[in-house]
């Protein structure tokens, strides 16, 4: 809840064009649903974005477009290992569709 209510001050603040929000879950149905979250709006109706649509460009740590955009030494350092456990395609399948269906920027 608290990540919510940050990420919508942020979106306030900056405007929701301006602000891409990047994941971290180990598992694609939880990436999914904070990709969710951050588009669509909270789909449990339990926290700050219930209702709320910010549209959000939103991207998972292992997503190709997130890897090119940072330092391949730091990725490998704080990613690389977790890219090797996790099912990578699942996760960028799902929050590349929650992107597509719901991002506006």
């Amino acid at each position: 809840m608290e990540n919510q209510k940050r990420v919508k001050e942020l979106a306030e603040k900056y405007g929701a064009e301006n602000v891409i929000v990047v994941l971290g879950g180990a598992e694609a149905e939880a990436a999914g649903l904070a990709a969710e979250t951050v588009t669509a709006g909270d789909p449990t109706y339990a926290g700050p974005l219930a209702g709320v649509s910010l549209g959000l460009k939103v991207y998972h740590a292992v997503e190709p477009e997130f890897k090119e955009s940072v330092d391949p030494e730091v990725y490998d350092e704080q990613i690389g290992m977790m890219e090797m456990v996790l099912d990578v395609d699942s996760i960028v399948e799902e929050v590349k569709n929650m992107r597509e269906q719901y991002s506006k920027y």
